[in-house]
């Protein structure tokens, strides 16, 4: 009876090293393997949010463009309008490009995005600020000249400016380091 166990020991103890090895074997391949998959997927789709994240610096960058009050003036003011119809005009370029340019938050980094809400709102501000100044059925040219007046006094950066300069710095960084 020893024998016989001693004979079937023999066979399957060998076997079972041969099982064992083969499974941690396999399974050792089939981890690297996944993990290797896995990083080539990220790198994969690092590359597509880097570009993304850099679509929407380039948008947004267009954006503090497009609401800069030199930028926008000559685009938006008719001869003939009200300060009134000006504000307006000014006001609802403004908020379009702005809610044409929402979906850019997810790209970038709050402080981007803060920066961008700030200087549209206080581009607004300014707008209404000076034109509260005014008689509504005055001549838009008015308003167009206390607005040149007053970024021509403007000590510092306008809003637009500062926004613009947050977002070429993350663009900086991303395109130096990757993902931030």
């Amino acid at each position: 009876m020893t024998e016989t166990i001693l004979e079937i020991l023999k066979y399957t103890i060998p076997a079972f090293i041969v099982l064992l090895s083969s499974y941690l074997i396999v399974q050792k391949f089939l981890v690297s393997e996944l993990k290797r998959k896995q990083i080539a997927l990220l790198h994969e789709t690092q590359n597509i949010t880097i570009r993304m994240r850099l679509q929407a610096y380039e948008r947004l960058s267009l954006l503090m463009e497009r609401i800069h009050p030199r930028q926008m003036m000559p685009k938006v003011y008719q001869t003939g309008m009200t300060v009134s119809q000006l504000q307006q005009a000014l006001v609802i370029t403004i908020r379009g490009e702005f809610e044409h340019n929402l979906s850019q938050q997810i790209y970038v980094s709050r402080e981007v995005w803060e920066s961008v809400k700030k200087a549209t709102e206080q581009e607004l501000n300014m707008i209404h600020q000076i034109a509260s100044h005014l008689k509504p059925e005055a001549p838009a040219k008015e308003l167009n000249m206390h607005i040149s007046d007053y970024l021509v006094s403007q000590e510092s950066e306008l809003p637009s400016e500062i926004a613009l300069q947050i977002i070429h710095d993350e663009a900086r960084r991303v395109l130096s380091y990757g993902a931030i």
